[in-house]
């Protein structure tokens, strides 16, 4: 992993920590833009249905006309974990950014991976 991937998961690390602090705020995700922005967001939950922090990252970049998103990380609260984007989420990514690279745990203890969303083991949840 390079500096600005392990700074990215910073970024969302320090936004679940912040905003994470409810059933209806578990997970936070941040991107990295191609001209070097980052964009943070957290997912929002809801008897209704639910909106994935990635998908709140995307509204979020258009909203600030931050352009194509180059690299994403999910950090669930309380460092429970590093997940890979759910299916939609990756429909949705690939769709918008086929080129985008996603950040990934690897396992208690290890450092986090980074590969293309469109090279991410279809088994992978």
């Amino acid at each position: 992993m390079q500096d600005t991937d392990r700074a990215l998961v910073q970024a969302a690390s320090a936004v679940a920590r912040l905003r994470c602090r409810s059933a209806r705020h578990t997970v936070a995700a941040a991107a990295l833009t191609s001209d070097g922005r980052v964009v943070t967001g957290v997912n929002v939950r809801h008897d209704g249905g639910a909106v994935c922090a990635e998908l709140v990252v995307l509204g979020t970049a258009a909203t600030q006309g931050a352009g194509a998103l180059a690299t994403i990380v999910a950090v669930a609260d309380r460092g429970r974990s590093i997940p890979p984007p759910c299916a939609d989420c990756r429909r949705v990514l690939l769709d918008a950014f086929p080129d985008i690279r996603v950040i990934v745990g690897t396992g208690t203890g290890t450092e986090p991976t980074v590969l293309p969303l469109a090279d991410l083991p279809t088994g992978t949840p």
